[in-house]
């Protein structure tokens, strides 16, 4: 076939716009597993609400904690504690801070979490309250509970921690009230020998968490194992344990592959579809 000027022309058109296409198509976001979990963090009101609602249902029961000096909610409280001044105990991250920015950036970067990363933006300060933390944790200061920070950020990171607490006004940010990971030799990722410490000197009425580890080092063994500890504390639970949703990462997600972050991608993937138990399919 001959083509006319005006012929090539059209095809030049054509074969332009499906190079662009083409290349459109090739710089769409890669798929991360962590999308969803992270958009809901970020922009549902079911997650807001939620969040709310567990603070909400805290501050209520505060008087009732504080006036019951047989009320403790740390399995580590021993000795006579009852005459001891009481105390909350929570997580910092997605419990008290909201660092869902950090979650969408590695989602949007189609990266992984990784420490360096991580303290970069543990210095910038930026994380938000969690919806309901900042009125809880003023509740309980002004009926004269000390709040104390649990977190498993590193020691180093404890000055830009304090500075974005104390940015929104969180009571007790400070030194004496932040507990970070290692900034003693005995205060590893479990948290129970923080815990501890402050089961020493005060009666510890509630604690707060998005994960497991924020209530009992007893974490591990698998996803039965999991909720066998669960049901052991069945009593705690929304009464003097109180847990935050967080879908983006947590202990959670490592119980499907029995703590093994050695197996690549690929493997921890496979381990979670299998832990799944799902409908056969409609039958023919």
């Amino acid at each position: 076939m001959k083509l006319t000027t005006k012929s090539f022309g059209v095809v030049a058109i054509l074969a332009g716009s499906a190079f662009c296409a083409f290349g459109a198509q090739a710089q769409e976001p890669a798929q991360n597993d962590g999308l969803n979990a992270s958009l809901w963090y970020q922009t549902a009101v079911e997650y807001k609400t939620t969040a709310i609602s567990v603070y909400a249902g805290a501050t209520r029961l505060l008087d009732d904690a504080i006036g019951d000096h047989n009320w403790t909610a740390a399995l580590e409280q021993d000795g006579n504690y009852s005459s001891k001044p009481p105390a909350i105990i929570l997580d910092v991250d997605e419990t008290v801070l909201d660092n869902s920015a950090y979650q969408s950036w590695v989602v949007t970067a189609n990266t992984s979490y990784s420490s360096k990363t991580w303290a970069a933006f543990v210095n910038d300060a930026i994380s938000t309250p969690t919806p309901g933390a900042l009125e809880l944790t003023k509740a309980a200061a002004a009926k004269g509970v000390e709040v104390f920070y649990v977190s498993n950020r590193k020691a180093p990171e404890e000055a830009a921690t304090i500075k974005n607490l104390q940015q929104y006004g969180f009571p007790y940010a400070d030194a004496d009230h932040v507990m970070l990971r290692g900034e003693k030799e005995e205060w590893g990722s479990a948290k129970a020998t923080r815990r501890s410490a402050v089961a020493a000197d005060y009666r510890v009425i509630m604690l707060f968490g998005d994960n497991f580890g924020d209530f009992t080092d007893d974490i591990g063994g698998g996803i039965a194992k999991r909720l066998e500890t669960m049901d052991t504390f069945a009593t705690y639970w929304g009464e003097r344990w109180f847990m935050l949703p967080n879908p983006t990462y947590g202990s959670w997600e490592s119980a499907a592959f029995d703590d093994n972050w050695k197996k690549s991608a690929d493997e921890r993937r496979s381990d979670k579809l299998n832990a799944l138990n799902s409908w056969s399919g409609p039958k023919e």
